[in-house]
């Protein structure tokens, strides 16, 4: 399976993209969404510093039937409503695959992640190719067959570190720390994590065929 990021330009006549271009500096996520005959019922959070305002954005827009603050604070809303726009479902239904939530607005641009076979996420980017939306692919990562982009002592490794904090900022756990808890020497766990790390990368920013070096 594979995993990828996507950024696609909203239509400029739907609610959220005037919204959002109207308060540029706010972060909008959809947390859930359920449509129906009329439209969508949704839940929404919004990170802004004029939370009131935008709550009356919300209530002035035609294409937001009512809606429902749940929670006001200095920075944050957050609200249900029912909107009569459901182009995100019929997205969602052309292409098979459901973003995953949250889902991620600022300033006429939504964020969202999918998970499917290559097939499947190359079909989503014809669809975007043939639209009039611009968009944008933030990343692709995976491997088709689940399997041998890390060897399994990489893979003990790499875990064994990420669990302890080794990748924390500031680090929770030295290499040391890491080598003594698999019982290793601290060289050992220093070459294996490089190779390791070396070969996420190269598939990440490469592919498949960017990866070739094994332990």
């Amino acid at each position: 399976m594979i995993r990828a990021q996507l950024r696609v330009q909203l239509p400029p006549d739907t609610w959220i993209a005037a919204v959002s271009r109207e308060f540029p500096d706010a972060t909008f996520r959809l947390l859930t969404g359920l449509r129906d005959d009329e439209g969508a019922v949704e839940l929404g959070e919004v990170r802004t510093a004029d939370p009131d305002a935008v709550a009356d954005a919300f209530d002035t827009h035609p294409q937001v039937v009512w809606h429902e603050p749940l929670d006001v604070t200095a920075d944050r809303l957050l609200v249900r409503y029912r909107t009569t726009e459901t182009g995100l479902y019929e997205f969602v239904e052309q292409s098979a695959l459901a973003p995953e939530y949250p889902i991620v607005v600022e300033d006429g641009w939504f964020d969202f992640d999918i998970t499917g076979t290559r097939a499947q996420l190359d079909r989503v980017r014809t669809g975007l190719e043939d639209s009039p939306l611009a968009f944008e692919v933030q990343f692709v990562v995976g491997h088709e067959d689940g399997g041998g982009l890390l060897t399994e002592r990489q893979r003990d490794v790499l875990e064994t570190a990420l669990r302890m904090g080794y990748f924390e900022v500031p680090r929770e756990a030295s290499l040391a720390d890491v080598a003594e808890e698999l019982d290793v020497d601290k060289s050992t766990v220093s070459t294996v994590l490089r190779r390791g790390e070396a070969s996420l990368l190269k598939w990440q920013l490469s592919g498949p065929d960017g990866v070739s070096e094994r332990d």
